[in-house]
């Protein structure tokens, strides 16, 4: 249906899982496969606006790629990046480090539920919730300097309790958790007040793309 916004929901996926090591993105691969039901020249046109804005918006390069027949839809992003730094592994948790999240979660979930119809707003809580479903806010800048301060890092794709997870596994450890401290929008924050949910179901059911990250107490100013 969108298929400008399914190739910026992809391709940013895949810059986040540079972003959040500290890795500045500079290339980009793509290989697509399906029918000409698919690939469509009004598809491509879309695609082909939707790849230069994100080329504009993320500063990166198209390298090169494949498109080839498929019965079945493919869309496939390679992203690779260059830093001078040493990457923000996600086995470099300490002891009694404190843990971040770099903007709210739980939004993309709730596009997810609002584009299958099992959750209804007004067109303005509907357009929010369906663009960050579509669209996730990358902390670019923010990556640019994490390895400044960050001991370890991850970014929130598979949910934020299964990405700390990897985490405190990769680096031996466990975590204690303020559930009220977990960020989350004002939009999310109103509809759970309105419909008394729990906040524990929206906020790790992945595709947030924010850096999860922890640092030294001694970091925190």
């Amino acid at each position: 249906i969108n298929p400008d916004l399914v190739v910026k929901k992809i391709l940013r996926a895949s810059i986040s899982d540079l972003i959040c090591k500290g890795i500045d993105p500079k290339y980009y691969f793509m290989s697509f496969s399906g029918t000409n039901k698919h690939l469509t020249s009004k598809n491509l046109a879309k695609i082909s606006i939707a790849l230069k804005q994100e080329q504009k918006r993320y500063n990166i390069v198209l390298g090169g790629g494949d498109t080839s027949y498929s019965s079945k839809l493919s869309i496939t992003f390679t992203v690779v990046g260059y830093s001078n730094k040493r990457p923000v592994l996600r086995s470099g948790a300490k002891i009694n480090d404190d843990i971040y999240i770099t903007n709210t979660v739980g939004d993309s979930f709730v596009g997810l539920k609002v584009l299958k119809g099992k959750i209804k707003f007004g067109k303005k809580n509907t357009d929010y919730f369906i663009n960050r479903f579509y669209l996730p806010n990358l902390p670019i800048k923010f990556s640019k300097r994490i390895h400044l301060f960050a001991n370890s890092a991850i970014d929130i794709s598979d949910g934020f309790f299964r990405d700390l997870q990897h985490i405190l596994c990769g680096s031996n450890l466990s975590s204690k958790i303020f559930k009220n401290k977990i960020p989350i929008s004002s939009y999310l924050n109103s509809y759970l007040i309105r419909t008394k949910k729990n906040k524990l179901d929206f906020i790790s059911n992945g595709d947030d793309y924010q850096v999860l990250f922890t640092a030294s107490k001694k970091m925190r100013h």
